[in-house]
């Protein structure tokens, strides 16, 4: 009863032993001599022969407990002989079903890998195994509505190697596919995927992204109706790079400026009213200081524009503006705003944004940290699926 299992299945009998210095609970199952087993097509089929089969059950109090059975082998409607799959456990795996969904509840209450596989005594690798099976299985069975709004970010597994494009459903806030790399390749990684899901790629309205200019051209030859949003905090960024550069530059011939490298980067808010006081003086002290300063602010006004036409203008009239102040420094982000502008118009009119990629992002760095010690790509990508692709598990419930 407590097995769940009927007939033909029963316990033969139960052993408590002494393994390498460890009590065993063994609980030794058979079937009824005589039993047919359905096959693949629902068939009854007599057994053929059978093969001696263990796997890892809960534990018995403190003990380890292991299902050994003599697994029946028939030969099915096509005259192929196969092993049966015992209820209690699914084919492949040397864990119960109960055992495993043991395992994801660890998972789920944060549990690392490595902390999983000290406490069960088990390889943190086999942990790994049964983890990767569930996920790959509720993956395929996700079925996805179509994105109006996709968001795409890379992140890497550690810093420098084995880059990662993450796809995400903006309005469901879901991961909906992972791509290794960071290139046009990544686009077109998470455009089949929505394809092999029947979802039209065309019904994709819009795509949020970073400056990149593969994710540019991924954009616009496998997404083409997506209109393409520069999230404002990647274009914030650029400019915030460009003084940054002019400030260190001042630096260089004017001590006053030393230690004031975020008094110029900082939002007002951010200011202390002491900080704010001296960005005043050291303005007024340095007039090309202020007024590049002050062109840095007045930038975030574009995001206020009530209609891309004013916004164009704008933007224009502050390029010229740049340019008429020699501010040689902001040269490049000139370039990049003058090449980009349609993009940088689009997210201020709808203000779709890579802010929910952002919070996803501080998921995926939890993610990093559980699979840490494994240089297995496909085991970080899991892991941000199961944070953050809401899918659906059927295993059985486990409470913990």
């Amino acid at each position: 009863m407590a097995l769940g299992i009927d007939l033909p299945w029963g316990i033969k009998s139960i052993d408590f032993d002494n393994e390498d210095g460890n009590k065993v609970l063994n609980i030794n199952v058979d079937f009824t001599r005589g039993s047919k087993f359905k096959d693949e097509t629902g068939k009854l089929c007599p057994v053929h022969d059978t093969v001696n089969k263990t796997w890892r059950h809960l534990n018995f109090f403190e003990h380890a407990c292991y299902i050994k059975c003599r697994v029946p082998r028939i030969k099915n409607s096509a005259g192929k002989v196969t092993l049966v799959t015992a209820p209690w456990s699914r084919a492949g795996s040397g864990f119960t079903l109960l055992f495993e969904a043991f395992v994801m509840a660890l998972i789920e209450s944060e549990m690392s890998f490595n902390k999983i596989g000290t406490l069960l005594n088990e390889n943190a690798h086999r942990i790994w195994t049964v983890f990767n099976y569930w996920v790959k299985r509720a993956r395929a069975a996700d079925s996805p509505k179509c994105p109006e709004r996709i968001g795409f970010d890379e992140t890497s597994k550690r810093k420098g190697h084995d880059y990662i494009t993450l796809g995400v459903d903006l309005d469901e806030r879901k991961v909906l596919h992972i791509a290794q790399g960071k290139g046009i390749e990544a686009i077109e990684a998470v455009k089949c995927h929505l394809e092999d899901k029947n979802i039209d790629v065309d019904e994709v309205k819009h795509a949020s992204i970073d400056m990149s200019p593969s994710f540019i051209s991924g954009i616009k030859r496998y997404f083409p109706e997506a209109s393409i949003h520069f999230d404002r905090f990647h274009v914030v960024k650029l400019l915030n790079e460009a003084m940054d550069k002019l400030v260190r530059s001042e630096r260089k011939e004017h001590s006053e400026l030393k230690g004031h490298k975020y008094t110029f980067l900082k939002n007002e808010q951010n200011l202390t009213s002491e900080k704010r006081q001296r960005r005043d003086e050291l303005i007024t002290l340095f007039p090309s200081l202020g007024t590049a300063y002050r062109l840095k602010v007045l930038f975030n006004d574009v995001w206020d524009m009530e209609s891309p036409e004013e916004a164009r203008q704008f933007l224009l009239d502050w390029c010229d503006e740049v340019e008429r102040e020699k501010i040689i420094h902001f040269f490049p982000f000139l370039k990049t705003i003058k090449s980009k502008m349609s993009g940088i118009i689009n997210f201020g009119q709808t203000r779709i944004s890579n802010g929910i990629l952002e919070g996803i992002n501080s998921k995926v760095q939890l993610a990093k940290r559980r699979a840490k010690g494994y240089r297995s790509v496909e085991n970080l990508m899991n892991v941000v699926y199961f944070l953050c692709g809401k899918l659906k598990y059927d295993y059985p419930l486990y409470s913990t």
